[in-house]
């Protein structure tokens, strides 16, 4: 490439929109490959770094900050399995977030419709909430013990006191139980449903969180294909010869202290 073609740090940074400083900062971390210096120690960059750039500003929006900067310094230490590896875990976990999501979503379904038993009063002894439930006073003791329902202690006696969230629980979880849902799936759902307090402000919940998921999914679609045309780019031996040019190729010595 022509001296002509050399990019300044400045000029990387109006295309990306941020500071020189960050440029520099980007090609210290590996996220861009080594810069090329003048003899006065001036950092010039090539179109291979305008192309990393671009691919790392593409694969924020989707895999996050330190995805992102992994998966490029994977890609400039040669290290292009462990860079995939990266990108396989991202969706991975991206997929079991809307896995997740989807289990949420049908646990409120079956909620739906279902009639809360009427609650006489607060402080039912464990056997009284059982009759209303018609469940054995043990099942509320299991689901006790998987931290799905935390019933206060009388003083002095100890015994459980059930009030009408605790009841409300209760009747949830059978509901979620007779939908062949494990314990370990219903301790979200009630998270869910105590931080938004009821099964509609779940339900736009989960319709938000879906929007977002969906989003995210798009986003690093296009970051992936930002990567595989990178990725393209480093096999190509005009890309090659410009990673393989580091800071030793400075004629005249290494010069002033780094810009």
């Amino acid at each position: 490439m022509a001296p002509d073609d050399r990019l300044r740090p400045v000029d990387l940074a109006r295309l990306a929109g941020v500071s020189t400083q960050q440029i520099r900062n980007y090609e210290e971390a590996g996220v861009l490959p080594p810069a090329e210096r003048t003899a006065s120690g001036y950092r010039t960059f090539r179109d291979l770094h305008r192309q990393a750039l671009l691919t790392y500003r593409t694969l924020l929006k989707g895999y996050g900050h330190l995805t992102a900067t992994r998966i490029m310094q994977a890609l400039h230490a040669d290290d292009v399995p462990a860079a995939l590896a990266l990108v396989d875990a991202a969706h991975a976990t991206l997929n079991s977030e809307r896995n997740a999501l989807r289990a949420t979503s049908e646990a409120v379904q079956a909620l739906t419709g279902a009639v809360p038993p009427e609650v006489p009063r607060s402080g039912l002894r464990i056997g009284e909430v059982a009759a209303l439930l018609g469940v054995r006073p043990s099942a509320l003791r299991v689901w006790e013990s998987a931290g799905l329902l935390t019933p206060p202690r009388e003083r002095g006696t100890s015994y459980r006191t059930y009030d009408p969230a605790d009841v409300r629980d209760a009747r949830i979880i059978l509901t979620l139980r007779r939908s062949h849902y494990l314990l370990a799936q219903i301790g979200p759902v009630l998270d869910d449903l105590r931080r938004e307090g009821s099964t509609e402000g779940l339900r736009t919940a989960i319709r938000n969180r879906g929007e977002v998921l969906t989003a995210r999914t798009r986003a690093m679609l296009e970051g992936a294909g930002s990567l595989s045309g990178y990725l393209s780019c480093l096999s190509g031996p005009g890309c090659l010869s410009a990673a393989a040019t580091t800071t030793g190729s400075t004629a005249g010595g290494p010069g002033p202290s780094p810009r």
